[in-house]
């Protein structure tokens, strides 16, 4: 195990697609929503401690989280739990670990993950960061960890290879062409047909001087902010800092701060049975199914001309679900939620109704 290795993971998300069994109070990272007896966040920390010692795994979250991580990775210690005052997307946040790595050590080489992506292929997957995190160690190069893609997500962002054998790190590390947020389905398919496209992990490796050089250039701003703290950096002056400059942070992604505009950014393409776990169709995707081919969770169901549905209860209760067909149906404590799996995107709508409507209470 490498000591200037590292890892940051993202953890700060309230996960509102997950709702109702995410909530504000305990959002998806937290729970063990595939039932193997281990959070997200906790499976993501042991992967991730199999590339780095404990010590070097940072977590950003929100300052309402600090607990919860504490709580289920007690290992990482406070002192890695660096709380966001304020929610502003990836960079900030990759920024603001970034500068506190540096701090420790200026040589350290660096893997960002989200906290809440599935990971089948563990052994290929730790194959895969120890060979991106030595190409970043002898290259100025941002790697991002693409997935062979098996159909046309609508739900993924897609980067588009360069093929040129003169551009690539190794015979997997490709120069990156182009970013797509997720594209509608013809657009899709036709990156599944032209083989050039791989889905966007959101996986990260470079150098610690790499990502900082890209921030200054891309992203001066924030660059600024968080390096006129340099001195604050794991003291007690630390929590102050943050609190003063987070607020006037610029709110923008990684990759479109940093990834979508720098000259050196290379795709690992690979495949390690990853998933975003996003949504409640993902879950349905990634979980075993009955004989109805239901996928039930926490719940003794009779289901009755029921197929191709995601039921789901708090506590074990028994459901009956009769005649329905591609449905989200969801029993959480005081909510209750019955949604078309083709329409799942409007659980963010119906999250934001039911604030607008009953304030925080639901959500």
């Amino acid at each position: 195990m490498n000591k200037n290795y590292y890892a940051i993971i993202m953890a700060g998300g309230v996960g509102s697609r997950f709702w109702p069994m995410s909530r504000t109070s305990n959002p998806k990272q937290f729970i063990d929503i595939l039932g193997t007896g281990s959070s997200l966040i906790r499976q993501s920390f042991d992967r991730l401690n199999k590339i780095c010692p404990a010590e070097n795994i940072l977590v950003v979250t929100n300052e309402i989280y600090k607990d919860k991580v504490l709580e289920q990775i007690p290992e990482v210690g406070i002192e890695n739990i660096l709380c966001e005052p304020t929610r502003k997307n990836t960079a900030p946040c990759i920024a603001y670990a970034t500068y506190k790595i540096m701090s420790r050590d200026a040589s350290a080489k660096v893997i960002v993950a989200p906290s809440d992506h599935i990971i089948l292929k563990e052994d290929v997957f730790l194959a895969v960061a120890n060979n991106a995190l030595e190409a970043a160690a002898k290259k100025d190069c941002l790697i991002t960890l693409g997935i062979t893609p098996s159909r046309p997500d609508t739900g993924y962002g897609y980067i588009q290879m360069e093929e040129s054998a003169a551009n690539r790190l190794d015979e997997n590390i490709l120069k990156v062409k182009t970013f797509t947020e997720k594209p509608n389905y013809e657009m899709a398919l036709s990156f599944i047909e032209s083989n050039e496209f791989v889905w966007n992990s959101g996986i990260f490796i470079w150098s610690v001087q790499s990502i900082l050089s890209a921030f200054k250039k891309y992203l001066p701003e924030m660059d600024e902010l968080f390096a006129s703290g340099k001195s604050s950096f794991n003291t007690p002056l630390e929590k102050e800092f943050i609190k003063k400059i987070y607020p006037v942070c610029q709110n923008t992604s990684i990759d479109y701060g940093v990834m979508e505009k720098a000259d050196n950014v290379f795709v690992y393409k690979t495949d390690f049975g990853w998933s975003d776990l996003g949504t409640w169709g993902s879950l349905f995707e990634n979980s075993e199914k009955d004989n109805n081919n239901n996928v039930l969770k926490n719940v003794d169901v009779i289901d009755e001309e029921a197929t191709n549905c995601i039921i789901s209860s708090y506590k074990n209760k028994l459901v009956v679900v009769q005649g329905l067909e591609d449905y989200i149906v969801v029993d959480e404590n005081d909510v209750l939620l019955i949604c078309k799996k083709s329409e799942e995107q409007k659980i963010r709508q119906f999250v934001d109704e039911a604030k607008q409507r009953f304030g925080e209470k639901y959500v």
